[in-house]
């Protein structure tokens, strides 16, 4: 699941997909984190963000996770003293902020975010306002269904691998035994020296 820091969905992919893995939005964190940094520092900071979750040369799973970790420490350590509640936006989340890097490495640049989803929303908020009123729940339906439809495309292209597949696989067995996946995901990034 992928979701911005909007509670009530939180609470709700908790109560009702309490296996599952939760994906928190990275454009949406950053954006918290950037509202916590002065102008004049932003564009560095934004930057030092992005490095700890592109290019992750380690492979997909537990790997890439500690890679980000480690990437994310040091830049808990570069920007601590002057930005500490940037730092506290960042650590605060990072396991929820590395659960793409455990899926299969075609799919982090379409999971990483819910820019589909809004992107997909946005349309069709688009297409109700050039309409105005739709005559009837038929219409609605399938004003959304075409939405969604074309947004699907995108997911067209992804390749699924033997290996992806395995990867898949083994994250599904993990979720239906917690107790492994947790001894992973709650390990907390160190902010001191």
């Amino acid at each position: 699941m992928i979701t911005d820091g909007a509670p009530g969905l939180i609470g709700a992919v908790e109560l009702v997909l309490a296996n599952s893995l939760r994906q928190r939005c990275l454009v949406h964190r950053a954006r918290n984190l950037l509202a916590r940094i002065p102008k004049h520092a932003q564009d560095e900071v934004k930057a030092a963000f992005w490095q700890i979750f592109d290019d992750i040369a380690a492979d997909p799973g537990e790997q890439a996770v500690a890679e980000a970790r480690q990437r994310a420490e040091t830049f808990a350590k570069r920007y601590r003293d002057r930005y500490p509640a940037a730092v506290a936006c960042l650590t605060d989340t990072l396991p929820e902020l590395t659960c793409f890097l455990r899926f299969p490495r075609e799919h982090w640049s379409r999971i990483r975010h819910t820019n589909l989803i809004e992107r997909t929303f946005g349309e069709t908020r688009r297409r109700v306002k050039v309409i105005g009123r739709l005559p009837s729940e038929r219409s609605c339906l399938s004003l959304v269904w075409a939405v969604l439809d074309r947004a699907s495309r995108g997911w067209r292209g992804v390749v699924m691998t033997p290996a992806a597949v395995r990867l898949l696989q083994e994250l599904r067995r993990q979720l239906h035994h917690p107790s492994r996946l947790e001894e992973v995901v709650d390990q907390p990034v160190t902010t001191a020296a």
